[in-house]
């Protein structure tokens, strides 16, 4: 079983035109609502991929009722802990003739000191029960910031497989606890950490400085621009695809859920690399979120090359 967390959930509303006017009034061709936020995304994309899993995250007020009959309605597995806020809401404005989509973010969630400590309760239990444990999206609040931190010392207790893909002011922390395995994007962790990640030297030394951490495995994406991978202190780098991007929102999620794969199903770290890559690349060339068949991905995987940096890993019979 692998379990997602979701400290921030997103119901969307997503509004669809031809094109838009700003200033003016007009009417939607279609309008949709879906279950966001980024461990949810994971979730939705290891459903595809025939990974059994559990989705774990806040609900409250009318839109976590309305998240609840989503998630019901995608059979997406999932739990979660009633809040007395509302969780949060965004509308997202698609126009199709442009290509272009505009995303208009209501404020976070504000959950209490109860609701986080009946979440660690909960959660503790959970890893203790699970294969992989998945950290995903931003901290609502500050009350929240150190539920991942949290969790990913209870996993390094329970001797499980931990993935963090996190941002902000709780990253550092989350680092400093040895998640097994780190996933970010680039000019995130440049903005959460207030370092250079310019050249690829530093990128190099970044990725260095995370396996003395003893972090097993990093992946730095970074849109269309190269991957930098490591698997343990070998390192990596890999070009991505050229695509005709749509929207990248769940890029990262499906980049993710592609490296939850690899690792349940026991593939080499390289093949779990362009499985990851080619389902971030494939999410970005479509409006829907990490929506993706693993037959995709065969016909992408081909297309990417890897190189190693710097010293080489030796394969033995």
């Amino acid at each position: 079983m692998i379990l997602t967390i979701t400290l921030n959930p997103l119901l969307e509303r997503r509004l669809v035109f031809p094109a838009i006017q700003l200033g003016a009034s007009q009417k939607a061709e279609k309008e949709f609502y879906t279950a966001g936020g980024k461990g949810i995304n994971v979730s939705r994309e290891l459903d595809l991929l025939s990974i059994k899993n559990l989705a774990f995250t806040f609900l409250g007020g009318n839109n976590g009722r309305i998240m609840k009959n989503l998630l019901a309605q995608e059979h997406i597995n999932f739990t979660s802990i009633q809040t007395k806020n509302e969780t949060r809401e965004a509308t997202l404005v698609i126009e199709e003739n442009e290509i272009r989509i505009t995303t208009f973010f209501g404020p976070n969630a504000q959950i209490t000191n109860e609701e986080v400590d009946e979440f660690k309760i909960k959660l503790k239990k959970m890893i203790e029960n699970c294969e992989i444990v998945v950290f995903s999206g931003s901290s609502p609040c500050e009350k929240t910031d150190s539920i991942f931190p949290f969790g990913i010392e209870a996993a390094n207790e329970f001797d499980k497989i931990s993935i963090c893909d996190t941002y902000g002011k709780h990253l550092q922390n989350c680092i400093e606890k040895s998640p097994t395995i780190i996933h970010n994007n680039l000019q995130e962790i440049k903005s959460s950490l207030n370092i250079r990640l310019s050249e690829e030297k530093e990128i190099l030394e970044y990725l260095q400085n995370l396996y003395n951490k003893n972090i097993k495995q990093v992946y730095l994406t970074n849109g269309s621009s190269p991957v930098y991978a490591s698997n343990f202190d070998f390192n990596f780098k890999a070009e991505t695809p050229i695509i005709n991007e749509v929207d990248s929102t769940g890029s990262g999620d499906a980049f993710v859920a592609g490296i939850i794969y690899g690792t349940h199903q026991s593939l080499t770290f390289e093949e779990t690399l362009k499985t990851a890559i080619s389902l971030g690349t494939i999410n970005a060339a479509r409006w829907d979120v990490c929506n993706i068949k693993l037959e995709d991905v065969a016909l992408l995987k081909d297309e990417i090359k890897i190189e190693t940096i710097g010293k080489k890993m030796r394969i033995e019979d």
